[in-house]
């Protein structure tokens, strides 16, 4: 079993840097849906993918999907991304869920097709480095679903309203809600937000841990974008290689007993021992300094 952990553990390959770009699209108009970019200076190692799809408010159709898809696989080859933040470009809105319009023209296998696609994109959002959600608006549907798939959450406390709202629209979670939310509010609070379709604003959402943290919403109408980007500094210095570990170790460890997560934890531990960050984490103690760490 250890040998079996010990190689599904294992750091992905050297990461190779991505330029900042905007993602091609098949549209009509041919303008992408998202957009990627990488901070500079002070923020230098948050890379932000910006939905920005207003004719539809986010909402996640067949090109929206393959851009994201397509971002996220080649982000995951890029070892300068130290936390990944998703944000919206419409105001008012994170991501409306599910696009049901274009889902209406397709048939039954169709359908059954863009689902399987919308499951393995949230797959996709678990991501080597620690990725947040930062949502200023609503998240519904699939658009909660995106944001439960990142492993922290920021919303405006008023402005931000979420819920796994399938229901209410005679469907059921269908991107992992089922089987995140649960890990994330428990068993009983899950079933009674899934079962009623109930709707949350930020504020509600913080109180039951559905979100880290719920902010006031300025005039500008991103302030849990920029509670977001105040959070990602606080990752940036960290050291790369064992905020990545300790992401593996939680997540993998979640899935299995506790006796289990333990060798777990200990294969992500012997993996850190012989890196160069390590050692100058021990010596900026020694010395009474800021460590400088390089993700090596």
């Amino acid at each position: 079993m250890l040998r079996a952990l010990t190689s599904a553990l294992r750091l992905p390959r050297p990461w190779r840097p991505l330029r900042t770009r905007s993602c091609a699209s098949h549209g009509a108009t041919g303008d992408p849906e998202i957009q990627v970019r990488a901070l500079t200076g002070r923020d230098q190692g948050i890379t932000e993918i910006l939905m920005n799809r207003p004719s539809a408010r986010n909402a996640l159709g067949n090109i929206l999907v393959s851009e994201l898809l397509e971002a996220l696989a080649q982000l995951r080859e890029d070892q300068q991304v130290r936390v990944l933040l998703f944000r919206s470009g419409v105001k008012g809105v994170f991501c409306a869920g599910a696009d049901l319009k274009e889902r209406e023209q397709m048939s039954e296998a169709e359908v059954g097709i863009f689902v399987q696609r919308l499951r393995g994109l949230m797959n996709e959002i678990a991501f080597p480095a620690p990725t947040i959600a930062a949502m200023d608006g609503f998240a519904l549907g699939g658009g909660l679903e995106l944001a439960l798939a990142c492993d922290l959450r920021v919303a405006a406390a008023s402005s931000a309203v979420m819920g796994l709202i399938e229901t209410t629209r005679g469907l059921l979670p269908g991107a992992g809600g089922t089987q995140r939310l649960p890990r994330c509010l428990g068993v009983a609070l899950a079933k009674e937000l899934i079962f009623t379709g109930r709707r949350l604003s930020g504020a509600q959402a913080q109180a039951l841990g559905l979100v880290n943290h719920a902010v006031s919403q300025n005039e500008e109408g991103n302030a849990a974008y920029h509670r977001a980007r105040e959070l990602a500094q606080e990752i940036l210095p960290q050291a790369p290689i064992a905020v990545r570990l300790g992401k593996v170790a939680i997540d993998r460890g979640m899935e299995v007993d506790i006796s289990s997560g333990m060798a777990i934890e200990g294969i992500c531990y012997a993996q850190n021992i012989p890196t160069q960050d390590r050692l100058e984490g021990m010596a900026a103690f020694r010395e009474k300094r800021p460590p400088r760490f390089v993700g090596k």
